[in-house]
């Protein structure tokens, strides 16, 4: 993925009515974490675009 993405825009990004936060649905494993939490310019290779619109604008 050739930009920068944001967690906040991501479908994977979950809310958790339970704990109150987000949190990330996707498992990670041990390098991918480290990686994310020290690097500030990872890009996610899981990244999706929340676009709830996606569906409504295919059946046009």
């Amino acid at each position: 993925m050739a930009e920068k993405t944001s967690c906040d825009t991501c479908s994977n990004y979950i809310y958790d009515e339970d704990t109150g936060e987000y949190f990330c649905d996707v498992n990670l494993d041990e390098d991918e974490m480290y990686r994310f939490l020290s690097d500030t310019f990872y890009q996610c290779p899981y990244y999706r675009l929340d676009d709830e619109y996606r569906i409504v604008r295919h059946q046009m």
